[in-house]
């Protein structure tokens, strides 16, 4: 372990990528209160400082609200330079994304481009951006979260499913290239949570709260896992989705 890597929590910085998100906060709550400085991405500039005020009266050393869209590279390399600043590991964790329903996307295909925007290609990009930052540093961890979705294509999100299994893939090969300079990646793959992209969504169950997400993910990152399901449980519900015959599967509903 290099020595920065022994420097104190307080000397880490993690950019949040789609910080209004419901789990995107929780975790920065968490962090924030381990005493690290945050920068807190996204469209929503209101909701980001509210966000900051928030995590800096919960102990954050520093918390900053960045403009981030998926959709416009331009906004990238602002918030690296930011992070750039900071002392210590940089870490980013990844939450952005959309999921149009499978009815508005086959209803009008060039929904098709934004989703696999925001959901992989988008949060890619910037990954590919800031890996050098990382490898240049000696390490840091990059928490990409995915979806159970991304496991099997379904057919009442397909789409979505498949921008999420492109995503999942990605981090797997940034993993293999980020552990050769001591850094870390970890893939997220959340059930149904309680966040707005669910709120609307028919046929949800075994909801977990975006508190037990943030937790787990700290877990994971504590102790260096490759990949990880919340809740845990959600690993076996997939092994079994996962090996249904296809013949069969193809005429369920699920």
């Amino acid at each position: 372990m290099n020595q920065l890597q022994n420097q104190s929590s307080q000397l880490e910085t993690w950019i949040i990528l789609g910080a209004t998100s419901s789990m995107a906060r929780a975790l920065a709550r968490q962090l924030s209160m381990r005493g690290a400085s945050l920068l807190l991405c996204g469209r929503d500039f209101d909701d980001l400082r509210s966000t900051a005020a928030d995590c800096m009266a919960r102990g954050a050393h520093d918390a900053q609200a960045c403009a981030f869209d998926a959709r416009d590279t331009n906004s990238f390399a602002a918030i690296i330079d930011r992070a750039l600043t900071q002392e210590g590991m940089i870490n980013c964790a990844v939450f952005v994304g959309s999921m149009p329903s499978q009815d508005a996307i086959d209803a009008d295909p060039n929904l098709i481009h934004g989703t696999i925007q925001d959901n992989y290609t988008g949060p890619a990009t910037f990954l590919q951006m800031l890996a050098p930052e990382l490898e240049a540093r000696g390490g840091g961890t990059i928490v990409g979260v995915g979806s159970v979705a991304g496991d099997r294509g379904r057919i009442g999100n397909y789409v979505y499913g498949s921008a999420k299994a492109g995503f999942a893939t990605y981090l797997s090969g940034l993993r293999n290239r980020l552990t050769r300079a001591g850094g870390h990646v970890v893939t997220v793959k959340p059930g149904f949570v309680d966040t707005a992209m669910t709120w609307d969504v028919e046929g949800m169950f075994l909801v977990a709260a975006p508190e037990k997400v943030a937790s787990d993910i700290l877990n994971a990152v504590k102790k260096q896992k490759n990949v990880i399901y919340t809740p845990f449980f959600w690993r076996y519900i997939m092994l079994i989705i996962r090996n249904i015959p296809e013949f069969i599967f193809k005429k369920m509903s699920i």
